[in-house]
């Protein structure tokens, strides 16, 4: 497939590193510094289909990411660091913030040794139902049947519905669709097609859903190092877009009561699931307010701002796709010449 990132907007971003542009427009550009956003970390596979390969980075890549941060002169820093220096005059140096989300089992395997050995502080932001055994990783699910199965059938708007799944292009098509297709269903409806596949197809969801997450154990390993930040991304992971007020301020407040009773300890940040303009409104920034949390992070691509102009509960940060593996590309995002500014304003919600 190609890359979310686009073949002209990588042309622009390369020329924009070859030519010292991205240099001149940091300044004007580049905030108070950015939030980075990782889901999985592991070794590369080399399969055909691989549809969620955007979400990881190699431990490889990862070292590379970190050590050119350190290079670049950015300041590492934890979330509660950035919810100060994001109402402070800016710094001399810009700041860089490290955040996982999902609660992957290869964040502890993986991301965590190559973390410790350069003593860097990072957020986990946890869906409590999966270290509980009763998350449901929908799109994991999806991926294991298409690799496998030929042809995909499944109601939708009560039609039975068929696709092809025998070549490579057919397996992302119907991949793209059925994950698009599946983010707009209310929790109920979504659990029910999933479910309903799997029975289909022979996937075990449950026992697919625990091994790709970290248990209460690997967290709290995590929470007692005094450079890990557990942050609440509600408890089933749901976009709150979908759901009524009541249900989605519910899942906000649970999802900390939980994590909070977990780990003994308190959790002032928050990720909004999937995290994009579609996945959460204006309403739940006030929600995440209310619920205590300091902070609420999203997947909207941007930098963050000093002296309050970036809304501290609509947090933008630069998810990296995966499929790249260049540091010339991240150098050209982490300048903020890419994105939209921002005009200053302390409501700023994004």
């Amino acid at each position: 497939m190609a890359s979310d990132i686009g073949i002209l907007r990588r042309a622009g971003m390369e020329l924009a590193y070859f030519s010292g542009y991205f240099r001149l427009k940091q300044r004007e550009t580049g905030g108070a510094g950015v939030i980075l956003r990782f889901e999985r970390v592991r070794p590369r596979e080399f399969r055909p289909f691989q549809p969620n390969r955007w979400r990881e980075i190699t431990p490889q890549f990862l070292d590379r990411t970190i050590r050119a941060l350190k290079r670049w002169n950015f300041d590492l820093i934890t979330m509660d660091e950035v919810c100060r220096r994001a109402v402070t005059l800016p710094r001399a140096n810009r700041f860089a913030c490290l955040t996982f989300d999902g609660g992957c089992k290869d964040v502890i395997t993986q991301a965590y040794p190559v973390l410790s050995k350069h003593g860097v502080p990072f957020t986990v932001y946890l869906p409590t139902a999966f270290p509980d055994g009763l998350g449901e990783a929908w799109w994991l699910a999806l991926e294991d049947m298409i690799a496998r199965e030929d042809r995909i059938s499944l109601v939708i708007d009560r039609k039975e519905r068929r696709f092809a799944t025998g070549s490579t292009l057919e397996k992302y098509d119907t991949f793209e669709f059925l994950t698009s297709w599946m983010r707009t269903l209310p929790p109920p409806d979504l659990s029910f097609a999933i479910h309903d596949l799997c029975t289909r197809y022979s996937v075990d969801l449950a026992t697919l859903s625990r091994a790709a997450s970290m248990d209460w154990d690997d967290l709290a390993k995590l929470a007692a190092d005094p450079l890990v930040t557990i942050g609440s991304a509600t408890v089933n992971y749901p976009a709150l877009s979908n759901l009524k007020e009541a249900d989605a301020q519910r899942e906000m407040t649970m999802g900390k009561a939980v994590a909070e009773t977990a780990l003994h300890r308190a959790v002032r940040h928050f990720a909004y699931p999937f995290g994009d303009r579609q996945s959460w409104r204006r309403e739940h920034v006030v929600m995440g307010q209310e619920a205590g949390f300091a902070s609420a992070v999203s997947t909207i691509a941007g930098v963050v701002e000093a002296k309050g102009y970036t809304n501290l509960h609509a947090l933008p940060r630069i998810a990296w796709d995966g499929r790249q593996r260049s540091l010339r590309m991240m150098r050209v995002m982490l300048s903020g010449c890419m994105f939209p500014q921002v005009r200053p304003s302390r409501d700023n919600w994004i």
